[in-house]
């Protein structure tokens, strides 16, 4: 996914900055612990089509955007 495109968006439902989980073709968004679909390149920004994050994710993800500070 383009850097660029990844630095603009947000999650839709809290605003907030999104991380890219590259192994599931994800974007992560933990304020809303959801994780939103990339297909073909494109994301998928819809809430209803996010899937939950579980709570061991959740705190991996978590953990990660901690690291990047």
């Amino acid at each position: 996914m383009d850097k660029q495109l990844l630095n603009i968006l947000v999650c839709p439902v809290t605003k907030a900055p999104l991380q890219l989980d590259r192994e599931k073709d994800e974007l992560i968004s933990t304020a809303a612990k959801l994780a939103y679909p990339i297909r073909d390149g494109i994301p998928v920004m819809l809430e209803d089509e996010a899937r939950a994050l579980g709570q061991e994710e959740f705190e991996y993800w978590l953990s990660k955007k901690s690291t990047l500070r």
